[in-house]
């Protein structure tokens, strides 16, 4: 037979075990709720820049003379190859592209 403290600390355990997951599902579950609240909102944002940016080149005027065009293009290209995303060989061969046409 059991004695009286083993009884008592076998029912803390037993407790105390069923506190710690009720404890980690109430976790999980706001966990979860973050998760999806995280989600909304970076849809949103995507959602919010996708419409600046369509406002945005709506709003840009188109260069009058094709000249003024081809600088444009030229401009947004050297900044393209400043920030290194064009290598100099693309670089090059998308300049010459822009002023032969």
């Amino acid at each position: 037979m059991m004695g009286r403290g083993r009884r008592m600390r076998r029912r803390g355990m037993v407790a105390g075990a069923a506190v710690a997951h009720h404890r980690s599902d109430q976790q999980m579950e706001q966990a979860q709720q973050q998760a999806a609240v995280d989600q909304q909102a970076a849809y949103q944002q995507g959602q919010a820049d996708a419409q600046a940016a369509s406002q945005q080149a709506q709003a840009a005027p188109a260069p009058a003379d094709p000249m003024d065009a081809k600088m444009a293009a030229l401009k947004q290209l050297g900044e393209l190859h400043d920030s290194g995303i064009l290598t100099d060989e693309e670089f090059a061969a998308q300049k010459q592209k822009i002023l032969d046409s």
